[in-house]
C-alpha cells in the first residue's frame, strides 16, 4: 500500500534540496537540524519529523551528511529521472521561463517551444526555436516531453492542456489562472501569481 504523505511535507522537500545545495556551495559537510532549520525558518523538530517519514537520516548529535542527504531528497524527489519540459505560451512569462538556467540544477531540461502566433513561431529563444503548436503532439513524442508547462491565456488553457494530456505527457505546471481539468493520473501543479500578489498585500494592509 503507498504511504500517504501530507502535502505540507512535499511542499517543504524542494526548500530543503535547495538549501542544501546552496550548503554545499559553501563547502560545508555536516550540517545539523538546527541550523537547516534556522536557514528556512523551519522548527528543527519539523524537519526531523518530514525527513523520518521517508526513512533513517542523520546520526544523532553529529547532524547530517550535506552531500548525502542532498542526493537521497533529490532521489525522494525524483529530480534524477531528467524530466524534460515543454513550455506552451512563449509570451514574457513563458520566455523568462525559457531562460531560468536554475531548471538544469535541477535536473530538469526545457526541451521544445510552442505558441501560435506566427511572428513567434520560429523565433529562438535560449538556443530553442519556437515550435507552431499545430505540431505538439509530434514534437512532444519526438523529444520525449515528460511535462507540459502553460503560460497560455485563461481562455485557452484548457484546450492546451487537452493538448498536452493527448500528446502523452506525465505531469502539467499551469501558470494561466485558472483551475484545469485532466485525468486523475495526470499530476497538476497551478502556480496563479495573483493568489500570491493577493496574499502579500492582504498582510500589508494588517500592518
Amino acid at each position: 500500500m503507498k504511504k500517504s504523505i501530507s502535502q505540507a511535507t512535499i511542499d517543504r522537500l524542494p526548500l530543503y534540496f535547495r538549501t542544501l545545495q546552496l550548503v554545499e556551495e559553501e563547502e560545508m559537510d555536516i550540517i545539523s537540524s538546527d541550523e537547516l532549520g534556522r536557514r528556512l525558518d523551519i522548527t528543527p523538530e519539523q524537519i526531523r519529523k518530514d525527513l523520518a517519514t521517508f526513512g533513517q537520516f542523520g546520526r544523532k548529535g553529529i547532524g547530517y551528511d550535506v552531500h548525502e542527504l542532498k542526493d537521497k531528497i533529490g532521489n525522494i524527489l525524483g529530480l534524477q529521472n531528467g524530466w524534460r519540459l515543454a513550455i506552451v505560451g512563449v509570451g514574457h512569462l513563458g520566455g523568462a521561463l525559457a531562460n531560468y538556467v536554475n531548471f538544469s540544477s535541477l535536473g530538469f531540461t526545457i526541451a521544445a517551444l510552442f505558441d501560435n502566433n506566427e511572428s513567434i513561431i520560429g523565433t529562438t529563444v535560449n538556443g530553442l526555436t519556437v515550435n507552431d503548436a499545430a505540431c505538439m503532439k509530434e514534437v512532444i513524442a519526438d523529444q520525449e516531453i515528460d511535462i507540459g508547462v502553460i503560460t497560455v491565456p485563461a481562455a485557452e488553457a484548457q484546450a492546451v492542456a487537452d493538448l498536452l494530456v493527448a500528446a502523452g505527457v506525465k505531469g502539467i505546471w499551469n501558470f494561466a489562472p485558472i483551475r484545469l481539468t485532466v485525468p486523475p493520473n495526470i499530476p497538476l501543479v497551478n502556480e496563479d501569481l495573483s493568489i500570491g500578489l493577493g496574499a502579500l498585500s492582504y498582510h500589508m494592509s494588517q500592518e
